[in-house]
């Protein structure tokens, strides 16, 4: 940051005019491009780091100079930010994972008789692109569908290239091309079948072949009722005038059009016509998922993976998804439906009314029909993460990362292929138990999880005697040379701060083991270390960070459950031994009557007195000692949250 006072002087020169700024690297490269209304105000932000993103640091870290651009209004600085990402793909901005170009149905509409294509080409002026579609499959067999329902010439036919060349030659003149076709045209196999017009032979005028166009556009934009009303009509008019033929022609499309409706699932009672967006995120990698909807149908999926994760906000995620996603389509909808409520909604809504033609709406479902959909497509979401990963190696790719990343950060002479973890759970000294975890290769190695119940007697949770004792036992002289145990760890993690790790190095000093070891803390997930008494603070979103977090979190996740297996073990056991005139026969038509102790604790007095040989006063006296255990164990849980207890009772 030696440059950062230079930089903050030319920010104070900066206009206060809305407008687009580009933060740039010392080689000129774009690492970010952001858009403003104050453009010295926001400016300001980056460079006094009081924007709270955890990208900020590193993005300034890497700033050497920076552009920026006047613009006369929010929505002009929307729409430049939208163009300036696209021309300079800054490594900072949210942007898709796969650098691949995804498929779309294209109509050329700046030809006499447009075409249908599939395709991948960058967008033209004279064209309109449907999609992006996901599935290339899907944007096929959409083709084909389409063709059936609206004849319609393809890009890829010869005979409409050759029409094409002629339109070419005489561009002012469709009556001459239509003359030209009708006497020198050959029609087309397509045209034989009913999927081509027969523009190849004169059999269609311009005019009649632009309906055919405009009812295309429709259907492709999920407008199929209206199709279906015309098609109707025409069906009907054909009939009337015993045109039997093309009565059976129309017939058949309408029932292409209500089969492929019968395979949709109907979500809306209502002619809802919207995008709902789910997001699942990781630290480094997000996915991301579409439902279209359309006439109160899902008719299409859309999943795509980001490049982004938890390393930036879910605002700043979703903002940027959706500039990127509705950038490349045109198919906009009344409604876009997005997890988070997003403070440039109205810029945004401006933009895509701007791209549609008529109002649009963001919107944040909380109840209903929507909020359950978008849930769905968070699930999706989660699902495309997964299969891209599992296509892509990803993880193998960021765990090999990772381990590297820790060997550097923390000084080891190797990456630390065995890494154990060791975390303490108890409840005001009650039940006090101890995990230790093993991730091998930086995944978890299960067969290797050890749990301690801690023998010392604690009227009152005690983080440093419990954990003194676990690291004394399994590190001892007969644990180490125990295979079971497995072998000598790499790297020894405790989740806990700088005392934490003082009283870890004196048990292992005391046994005499030179282990490297480092204390996570929770608040800032500083990493404390014995040759330092500085934390050392892995980058936010790094792939270090995120194992390190894993390895915490499951740490934690095997403490709390062995210790709520004991807590109800003894409530089962001992709880209801207190009960008088419960004898080992009625515990047990107890247990079989409501499965668990769980339930037994949630029944009611009449629910519980309405078992079979459990008589009334006995039935007061279990529902009199469960509430009474549940009254000491809520006043044993605020005990313990409200001292400082390292967060052992944490997720209780």
């Amino acid at each position: 940051m030696g440059e950062e006072p230079s930089i903050a002087r030319q920010v104070e020169a900066v206009p206060t005019d809305p407008g687009c700024y580009l933060w740039k690297d010392a080689a000129g490269h774009v690492l970010y491009v952001g858009k403003a209304k104050n453009l010295r105000a926001r400016m300001r932000q980056y460079v006094q780091q009081s924007d709270d993103r955890a990208m900020i640091p590193l993005l300034m870290a890497e700033v050497a100079s920076f552009d920026y651009v006047v613009v006369g209004s929010e929505h002009e600085a929307l729409v430049l930010e939208i163009s300036l990402i696209q021309q300079y793909r800054p490594p900072y901005n949210v942007d898709l994972k796969d650098d691949k170009s995804y498929p779309f149905i294209a109509i050329t509409k700046g030809d006499v008789f447009p075409a249908i294509k599939y395709t991948r080409e960058r967008h033209r002026p004279d064209t309109r692109y449907f999609g992006p579609y996901t599935d290339a499959r899907s944007a096929r067999e959409t083709v084909d569908i389409v063709r059936k329902v609206t004849p319609l010439c393809t890009a890829s036919c010869a005979e409409w290239r050759r029409v094409r060349r002629i339109a070419q030659a005489h561009p002012d003149d469709a009556d001459l091309i239509q003359l030209i076709c009708a006497e020198k045209g050959r029609p087309c196999f397509d045209s034989h079948v009913g999927r081509g017009p027969g523009v190849c032979a004169g059999a269609i005028t311009p005019e009649e072949y632009a309906a055919h166009v405009e009812q295309v556009e429709r259907f492709l934009s999920g407008h199929r009722g209206e199709l279906v009303g015309v098609l109707t009509d025409e069906m009907t008019t054909a009939a009337s005038e015993l045109d039997f033929e093309r009565a059976g022609r129309v017939k058949r499309r309408l029932e292409t059009i209500r089969g492929l409706d019968d395979s949709q699932q109907v979500v809306f009672p209502k002619p809802v016509e919207a995008d709902v967006i789910g997001f699942w995120r990781e630290e480094t990698i997000a996915g991301a998922c579409v439902f279209i909807v359309r006439e109160g149908r899902v008719t299409r999926t859309c999943e795509f993976i980001l490049d982004k994760g938890l390393d930036v906000g879910g605002v700043e995620l979703c903002e940027g998804f959706v500039k990127r996603y509705y950038d490349s389509t045109s198919d906009v909808p009344v409604e876009v439906d997005v997890p988070v409520g997003l403070p440039d909604a109205e810029a945004l809504g401006e933009w895509l009314e701007t791209k549609r033609g008529r109002k649009v709406c963001l919107h944040v479902p909380k109840r209903g029909e929507k909020s359950r959909l978008q849930g769905m497509a968070e699930v999706n979401a989660r699902h495309a993460l997964m299969r891209y990963e599992l296509r892509t190696g990803y993880e193998d790719k960021r765990t090999n990362l990772a381990l590297t990343e820790l060997e550097s950060a923390l000084a080891l002479d190797e990456p630390p292929m065995r890494i154990e973890c060791f975390d303490v759970s108890t409840i005001h000294g009650n039940f006090t138990v101890a995990s230790m975890v093993v991730f091998t290769g930086g995944h978890p190695d299960k067969s290797q999880y050890r749990r301690f119940k801690v023998r010392a007697e604690l009227d009152e949770a005690n983080d440093f005697v419990s954990m003194g004792e676990v690291l004394a036992r399994r590190y001892s002289p007969e644990r180490m040379a125990d295979e079971r145990f497995g072998s000598r760890p790499d790297l020894l993690i405790l989740d806990g701060g700088k005392p934490q790790l003082t009283a870890a190095l004196e048990q292992l000093s005391d046994l005499g083991l030179d282990i490297p070891v480092a204390g996570l803390a929770k608040s800032d997930e500083e990493l404390f270390v014995p040759w330092d008494d500085t934390p050392v603070v892995l980058p936010s979103g790094s792939a270090s960070l995120y194992l390190v977090k894993r390895v915490r979190d499951e740490a934690h996740r095997f403490a709390i459950t062995f210790h709520r297996e004991l807590r109800d073990k003894a409530m089962t056991t001992s709880v209801l031994d207190e009960v008088a005139g419960l004898g080992p026969k009625r515990k047990k038509t107890l247990r079989k009557a409501f499965g668990s102790m769980k339930r037994l604790r949630e029944a009611s007095l009449d629910e519980i007195a309405a078992v079979d040989g459990i008589p009334d006063e006995v039935a007061q006296n279990v529902y009199d000692t469960l509430r009474g255990w549940d009254a000491e164990l809520g006043r044993g849980r605020e005990a313990a949250l409200g001292g400082d207890d390292g967060g052992d009772v944490e997720g209780e």
